[in-house]
């Protein structure tokens, strides 16, 4: 007899089989009782007859409890109105765990808060929806390494302890290292990948990244996944090409590919089907102006904040993409725009309905004596970047990349209204736990 998936089940109609999972569900009817199975693929419906049965299986599923586990053998059928669409008509069952109910799984079908849920996040990740929320970012996740690998990416990954900070020193975490030594954890990859982008050509970093911000915004997690392409030879213009291709192909593959999912998380879909090239583009200068057009109180020279983002895009049904900002309010290694230099040859995409900024990037500085102006206006140690100038000493390059956090990507994906759904643990300022 094959033991097999529930996702398979299609492939096995009218076939005695063995499914190995956990209880979600229980529904007594007499002399017949319908447990729904779930085994990390999905939902299958169980149909056990007393009759059909031996007296102690029948009874050892009729007083099963929640999230215990079992194996279930029997022949699968199709079933229309069942989760799935097929049932598994039983002929034998085993129960490898059973909840006792004097402590029984917390996590009932009643209404809990957030604080509840998140303080068994380790046992939430179960539900539905959750199990939805992390499949779409299974899928995410797959579909951004397909998407660099098969266009000429080499993944080279980035150190988590770095000497030195990227985005600015207020962010980071400080780690005690051997011998009295500080380092921190990464707040990106950027600055490696760019010598590796020497080496490589077109490469990228995927991995965890650190930010010490302590914001309690619906959009911030202080441990998140950042995937960072880099590339040499590549200006402005082809930061913005690769970005919105990335961003079409990945909708396109979440809609292809996890149509289920979707629909348990009740995203409505047709919103993301419209995401597709070209998307709309604009100076900062232009966006400020429709900003305060809008009635933002935003003034040039000033970054957007959450509700500026929104504004900027509700009347847009996909991202817009947003470049030369002020060089000011900008990372010290941006190139700066050639005919105007107080901005930046930066940009960011900001997704619509409420999601803001998905992708952040430009072009960097590939002029030595530049970036060693920017080092000492930056007030950062001229000696832990020596490293860092060499790239411009060495056979530099125009050059340039940008980063795309995956939780906020997969909370527009899902419709989510918060990023900590998104990843399984999720560390925020008052969470660490569990």
């Amino acid at each position: 007899m094959e033991r097999i998936s529930i996702d398979q089940a299609r492939a096995h109609e009218g076939q005695q089989v063995e499914i190995q999972g956990w209880l979600y569900n229980l529904r007594k009817s007499g002399k017949i009782i319908f447990p729904v199975i779930r085994d990390g693929s999905g939902l299958m419906q169980c149909v056990a007859v007393k009759s059909n049965l031996p007296e102690p299986v029948f009874e050892a599923l009729k007083n099963l409890t929640q999230e215990s586990s079992l194996s279930v053998t029997g022949t699968v059928r199709a079933e229309a109105r069942a989760p799935g669409g097929y049932e598994l008509d039983v002929t034998d069952a085993h129960v490898v765990q059973r909840v006792p109910e004097e402590r029984p799984y917390p996590i009932t079908p009643k209404e809990h808060g957030v604080d509840f849920l998140m303080d068994h996040r380790h046992l939430w990740l179960r539900s539905r929806r959750q199990h939805a929320a992390i499949r779409v970012r299974h899928e995410v996740i797959k579909g951004i390494r397909d998407y660099f690998d098969s266009h000429g990416f080499i993944l080279v990954d980035t150190p988590i302890f770095t000497p030195s900070a990227c985005e600015g020193t207020s962010t980071l975490f400080e780690v005690d290292y051997f011998e009295d030594e500080k380092v921190y954890l990464t707040q990106s990859g950027q600055l490696y990948n760019e010598a590796n982008a020497m080496a490589f050509g077109k490469v990228y970093c995927f991995g965890p990244t650190f930010r010490a911000e302590k914001s309690k915004t619906r959009r911030h997690l202080t441990e998140f996944w950042m995937v960072e392409p880099e590339m040499a030879y590549a200006d402005l213009e082809e930061v913005k090409r690769v970005a919105e291709e990335l961003v079409v192909y990945l909708v396109g593959r979440v809609l292809e590919t996890r149509q289920e999912e979707l629909k348990v998380l009740e995203r409505d879909t047709a919103k993301l089907a419209n995401v597709k090239s070209p998307f709309p583009r604009m100076s900062y200068d232009e966006a400020v102006k429709a900003l305060a057009a809008k009635g933002s109180e935003i003034r040039w020279g000033g970054d957007f904040g959450n509700t500026d983002e929104t504004l900027l895009t509700q009347d847009f049904d996909r991202p817009v993409i947003v470049d030369r900002y002020p060089a000011e309010i900008k990372a010290f290694y941006f190139q700066p725009d050639p005919e105007r230099p107080e901005l930046a040859l930066g940009v960011d995409m900001i997704a619509p309905e409420g999601y803001g900024e998905i992708i952040g990037g430009g072009q960097r500085i590939h002029d030595l004596a530049l970036l060693e102006k920017r080092l000492d206006e930056h007030k950062l140690p001229r000696e832990a970047f020596e490293w860092y100038l060499d790239l411009r000493r060495f056979g530099s390059v125009p050059h340039g990349g940008f980063g795309m956090g995956v939780e906020r990507f997969v909370a527009w994906m899902c419709g989510l209204e918060h990023v900590r759904e998104t990843i399984p643990y999720p560390r925020m300022l008052y969470r660490t736990r569990p």
